[in-house]
C-alpha cells in the first residue's frame, strides 16, 4: 500500500504521487507573529511534523517551507500600543513560536522565510497579474484581485461567486468580493511598515504573501499545500486562485488540520481559553504535551484537558519505560540504525496505518503492541528479541517525533543527570548491602534495607541478572 492522504479540495482519498519521483514539497502557513504561541499553533505543526517524517522514513527526500507573517493590520496595531517599532515585536514573539517549536520536538523547516523578506517578488507577482487581466489597481497603494476574472474561483471550498458575502464596500473595487493584493499605507502607521511600488506606497495583503513565497521556494507547482481547517477560506482559497491566474499548478494536494478545543468550544481568545505554549511547559513534560496533541488523526479534534495531559502521560510512561528498561537490561540500539529501517523492516500494520492518511491513532496502537512484546522477552531473557523490538519501537516513536532516546527528549532526560547519578550511586550502596546480607541470609537486615528505599519512593525489581531500582511503586 503506498501513503493515501484526503485531498480537502477533491474531499477524497488520494494516493500521494509526487511531481518529482522521490522528492515531496511541502508549503505549511506558519505564525502571524502578533503575540505568545498557543497549543492551537502547535497543533498545526505536530501535525505536519508527523507528515514530514513519514515521507522522509519513506524515502523520499522532503522539502518543508513553512513562512513566518511579520506585518499586518494587527501586527501594527499591538507595537503600536506597546510603543515598539512593529518588527521589532514580531520579531520578539517569531522567537518565542521557533522556542515552542524546538520544545515539542518540531523539526526545522527546510526555510522559513518572512513575508517582509519577499517584497519584491510580491510585486513581481501583482505585476503579472495585472498583465494577465485578474488583478487591478484602485485608490493609490491599492491593488485588488479580480474575482469574477477566475473562472475556478471557489473551487478548493466547492463556493460559487454567489455564495460569497464581502461587507467590504470599499469605493476603489470593482466588486466587494475582491481581495487585497497590496494595501495602502494607513495615516498614523510607521514608514518602515510600507513599500513604494508602481501603484503607491502600501504594504502586502495576507494571500499575496503565501503564493509569493511558495513560488520562490518550491516552484510553480509542488506537492502539498498544509493548514489549519480555519485558513480554507479565505486564505487558502485566495492563494489558490492568485495562482492559478498567475499560470502556476500549485499545490496538487490540500491537507488541514483540525483545531483543538477545550471543554467542548473551539480554542480562541475571545472565549478566554487560549493556552500559551510555555506556560504549560511549566507544568508539564514537553514530551506529554507533544504526546497529547501529535497523536490524534491531524483531521480530528484534539479535546485538550488536564485529563488529556494525564492520559498522555501514562502512555509515556510505558512507551518510555520499555525503553529504558530494554536499554539497561541488553543495552542501546544505536541512533543510525533506528534512522536506518525503512518501510520494508518496519511492522506491516504500522506502515499500514501510517499510509493510511498518517492514521496515528491505529500506528500508537501497533508500538503498544511491540512494547508488550518487547517486555515479555526482557522478562523471559530473551537478549536478542528484546533488542529488536527496542530498535522496532524505537523507529515507530520517531515517526511520531517520540524517540526517548533523540532529541530533545534525551537532552530533557540528561538535566540533572549529575542528580541521578548521585542518587544512583547512594542507591546501589544500599543494595550492595542488602545483597551482602541476603547472602548471610540476614533476611530482616535485608528486608529493612527494601523497605528503607521503598518509603523513599523507590521500588527494587529483583531479577536472575541482579536487583534494579527505579522511583515508584510499579
Amino acid at each position: 500500500m503506498a501513503l493515501h492522504i484526503y485531498d480537502s479540495a477533491t474531499r477524497s482519498m488520494r494516493e500521494f504521487t509526487s511531481l518529482t519521483p522521490g522528492k515531496a514539497s511541502i508549503y505549511l502557513c506558519g505564525a502571524t507573529v502578533q503575540g505568545s504561541p498557543h497549543i492551537g499553533h502547535m497543533r498545526s505543526a505536530l501535525a505536519f511534523d508527523v507528515l514530514v517524517r513519514w515521507l522522509r522514513r519513506s524515502g523520499y527526500e522532503t522539502m518543508m517551507v513553512r513562512n513566518v507573517t511579520d506585518i499586518d493590520d494587527k501586527i501594527l496595531a499591538k507595537s503600536a500600543q506597546e510603543g515598539r517599532e512593529y518588527w521589532a515585536h514580531a520579531y520578539k514573539y517569531e522567537n518565542e513560536f521557533t522556542q515552542a517549536y524546538d520544545a515539542l520536538g518540531v523539526l526545522r523547516p527546510t526555510y522559513e522565510p518572512r513575508a517582509t523578506g519577499h517584497i519584491p517578488e510580491m510585486v513581481a507577482f501583482i505585476a503579472r497579474l495585472i498583465e494577465r487581466g485578474h488583478a487591478y489597481a484602485g485608490d493609490p497603494g491599492n491593488v485588488y484581485f479580480d474575482v469574477a476574472s477566475l473562472p475556478d474561483y471557489g473551487s478548493l471550498t466547492r463556493q460559487t461567486l454567489d455564495d460569497f458575502v464581502d461587507d467590504d464596500v470599499a469605493p476603489d473595487k470593482r466588486n466587494p468580493r475582491d481581495f487585497a493584493l497590496w494595501k495602502a499605507a494607513k495615516p498614523g502607521e510607521p514608514e518602515t511598515a510600507s513599500w513604494e511600488t508602481p501603484w503607491g506606497r502600501g504594504r502586502p495583503g495576507w494571500h499575496l504573501e503565501c503564493s509569493a513565497m511558495a513560488g520562490k521556494y518550491l516552484g510553480e507547482s509542488f506537492d502539498i499545500h498544509a493548514g489549519g481547517i480555519d485558513l480554507r477560506f479565505p486564505h487558502h482559497e485566495n492563494e489558490q486562485a492568485q495562482s492559478h491566474a498567475a499560470g502556476y499548478g500549485f499545490a496538487q494536494y490540500w491537507m488541514h488540520n483540525a483545531w483543538v478545543t477545550i471543554d467542548g468550544e473551539k480554542m480562541s481568545k475571545s472565549l478566554g481559553n487560549s493556552l500559551i505554549v510555555s506556560n504549560i511547559l511549566q507544568q508539564y513534560p514537553a514530551v506529554i504535551v507533544r504526546l497529547a496533541l501529535g497523536t490524534v488523526h491531524y483531521r480530528s479534534t484534539v479535546a485538550y484537558s488536564e485529563r488529556t495531559l494525564t492520559e498522555a502521560g501514562a502512555v509515556w510512561d510505558r512507551l518510555a519505560g520499555f525503553v529504558q528498561r530494554s536499554i539497561d537490561e541488553v543495552g542501546e540500539v544505536s541512533a543510525e540504525d533506528v534512522a536506518g529501517i525503512g518501510l520494508a523492516d518496519l511492522p506491516e500494520q504500522f506502515v499500514d496505518a501510517m499510509d493510511d492518511d498518517l492514521n496515528v491513532s491505529a500506528a500508537l496502537a501497533v508500538i503498544h503492541e511491540h512494547v508488550t512484546s518487547g517486555n515479555n522477552a526482557l522478562a523471559a531473557n530473551e537478549d536478542t528479541e528484546a533488542r529488536r523490538e527496542q530498535l522496532l519501537v524505537r523507529a515507530m516513536l520517531d515517526v511520531l517525533g517520540l524517540d526517548p532516546c533523540a532529541s530533545p527528549w534525551r537532552e530533557k532526560n540528561s538535566t540533572g543527570a549529575q542528580y541521578y547519578d548521585a542518587l544512583d550511586a547512594l542507591v546501589h550502596t544500599i543494595l550492595a548491602d542488602r545483597a551482602a546480607a541476603r547472602a548471610a541470609k540476614d533476611w530482616a537486615r535485608a528486608d529493612s534495607l527494601r523497605d528503607s528505599l521503598q518509603a523513599a519512593g523507590i521500588h527494587v525489581e529483583d531479577s536472575a541478572a541482579g536487583a534494579r531500582w527505579k522511583i515508584g511503586d510499579k
